[in-house]
């Protein structure tokens, strides 16, 4: 039989465009940049910073008793001079907080935010603001978000608790938002029910020096004093609610320890053309400060960053991460500090099972693992890496930034303070510090780095407002005036809505800094066919339109007739 040359050129066009397909699938599949650090912890995230968990915080209110605080920032090394575009939340992604009260290492509480665009730009200007901007809905800010917050408790279904809530902007500069105090406050809310909301941009409140990976500091301990993250900014997610809301059984005097992590999740498959498919899939997590950057291998970061808590246990390589972790040879390698002996049971208590006499690990204290919850089956707790928090622990009245090592139990590892020193604790326990209740001399200096840059709030949502000086520039923004509360009160109804301004937030409020003394798993679940990887996006578009141009119907043209066909028709080849 002659293939007409019409037809083989078809399908050789189809071949090459199914190919092609394939091709840009693969290339799709790949990593981005393969470089890894402090808040920028693992392959993919680093090329996907708007999913990037930085931080998560756990705490007691301060200000407010009988409600608990957690804070979650995304997005690393905003640098406040980076228009036009600046730092928008992802509105292809899913944010989530979610608790853990039962020790089983799922979710019991989750809360879940979406966000979405206002763009007014269109083809007429590159601005992201046209004149000054004195409110979260000024016609002059010309880009803006909103997003809408659902909760879900004891894996029932998501119930919508707010829309079309506020983003506060990112700070352009004094000349665009010479009050940006006034936007932090508008964009603070209050719902039915007493919790507190805020999204928004923020001074990054983790500090540290960061040339803690240039072989532990300089190999002297010279490189330190700097705090690396002065001056950058983070996309903050803030949520206050009642101890009854997290705790189990909604009783926190019997059962006061939660598990927190935080998560982003995507579509599984990113189009270049913004269309995206495939389910939600997990891409970010962090609990712990610190565990995906310096704990958890290269190799596994990735993996841990698609993992679920429920199966840390059931990872073999992870585990032996904790038991046997890295840091602590290398400080006996470069400083001669002598690395405590193997299976590392302290940090395993520490980061996988929270400290309890229960798990008969060496750590002899009671404090905050979910077996110490007087409704826990011992039977259903699973070891997971989670920031555990126990709410009845009391505010100290004078924060020790050491947490726990410094005789604080209210700070870190009990949960996680703004003004927590977690680099020098995290180095102190990993020397084992833990294991001896005594802190090692040899790094009692630590990173030299004690506070943040910035003063935080007396108030919810606590971290600092968002710097406006560049990071290569001398000294910081002027601090804006103090913002005038409202006196609105909130509504106890059920009302699905904004929420009203925080009456008792001030934009302003500053506190002073404290200075005293197994089984598989997905790996790359996320198929990446963004800007970022234009020659596979190239792949993937001529691969549809040939694919495209195979489907349409070819032209049928007369054939003479043979054989026992009727002589009436036509044959296609």
């Amino acid at each position: 039989m002659t293939v007409n040359p019409a037809l083989r050129r078809r399908r050789a066009t189809a071949a090459i465009g199914v190919a092609a397909l394939l091709a840009g699938s693969v290339w799709g599949l790949g990593p981005g940049a393969a470089t890894a650090s402090s808040h920028r912890e693992a392959p993919l995230v680093a090329a996907d910073p708007a999913i990037d968990n930085t931080d998560l915080y756990a705490f007691v209110s301060p200000d407010r008793p009988g409600y608990v605080t957690l804070i979650a920032n995304w997005q690393p090394f905003e640098e406040p001079n980076g228009g036009p575009n600046f730092y928008p939340f992802a509105t292809d992604a899913t944010y989530l907080i979610k608790v853990d009260n039962d020790g089983d290492a799922k979710p019991d509480a989750v809360f879940r935010w979406k966000f979405s665009n206002i763009d007014k730009r269109g083809n007429n200007t590159f601005l992201y603001n046209n004149g000054p901007v004195t409110s979260v809905d000024d016609d002059n800010l010309l880009f803006r978000q909103t997003y809408s917050l659902e909760s879900s408790f004891g894996g029932g279904p998501f119930k919508m608790r707010a829309q079309g809530v506020p983003v506060a902007p990112s700070r352009v500069g004094p000349a665009s938002m010479p009050d940006y105090g006034a936007l932090r406050h508008q964009a603070t809310r209050t719902l039915p029910g007493g919790w507190k909301i805020f999204a928004g941009q923020a001074d990054d409140p983790f500090f540290l020096d960061l040339r803690v990976f240039d072989l532990l500091y300089g190999g002297d301990l010279s490189e330190t004093g700097q705090d690396t993250l002065s001056g950058y900014n983070v996309n903050t997610i803030a949520i206050q609610v009642p101890f009854k809301d997290v705790a189990l059984k909604g009783d926190a005097a019997r059962n006061p320890v939660v598990g927190v992590w935080t998560t982003t999740e995507r579509d599984r498959i990113r189009v270049a053309d913004g269309s995206s498919y495939g389910g939600k899939v997990q891409v970010s997590r962090l609990g712990n400060p610190l565990v995906n950057e310096v704990v958890v291998p290269a190799g596994l970061k990735d993996t841990f960053n698609a993992t679920p808590p429920e199966r840390d246990a059931k990872i073999p390589a992870l585990v032996k991460q904790v038991t046997d972790p890295e840091v602590p040879r290398l400080l006996q390698q470069i400083y001669k500090i002598p690395a405590p002996a193997t299976p590392r049971n302290d940090l395993a208590e520490i980061f996988l099972t929270g400290i309890t006499t229960k798990a008969n690990g060496p750590i002899k204290a009671d404090l905050n693992s979910q077996l110490n919850n007087a409704d826990v089956p011992a039977g259903r707790f699973t070891p997971a890496e989670e920031l555990r928090l126990n709410l009845s622990v009391p505010v100290a009245g004078r924060p020790n930034r050491l947490g726990v090592l410094g005789g604080d139990l209210q700070g870190f590892p009990n949960g996680r303070r703004l003004t927590d020193d977690v680099v020098d604790i995290e180095l102190q326990a990993l020397a084992g510090a833990a294991q001896t209740g005594k802190l090692v001399d040899a790094l009692a200096a630590g990173d030299r780095v004690d506070a943040n840059n910035q003063q935080f709030g007396g108030s919810f949502p606590y971290v600092a407002l968002p710097n406006g000086a560049g990071v290569n520039t001398q000294g910081g923004a002027a601090q804006p005036p103090a913002v005038q509360p409202q006196t609105a009160t909130p509504s106890d109804s059920d009302a699905v809505g904004a929420g009203i301004a925080d009456p008792e937030q001030s934009g302003a409020a500053a506190a002073p800094a404290l200075t005293s003394a197994g089984d598989g798993w997905p790996t790359k679940p996320v198929a990446y066919a963004t800007g970022a990887t234009g020659i596979g996006s190239l792949i993937l578009a001529f691969g549809l339109l040939a694919f495209m141009r195979r489907r349409r119907p070819a032209p049928v043209r007369p054939q003479p007739a043979t054989g026992n066909h009727d002589p009436g028709k036509t044959v296609p080849m």
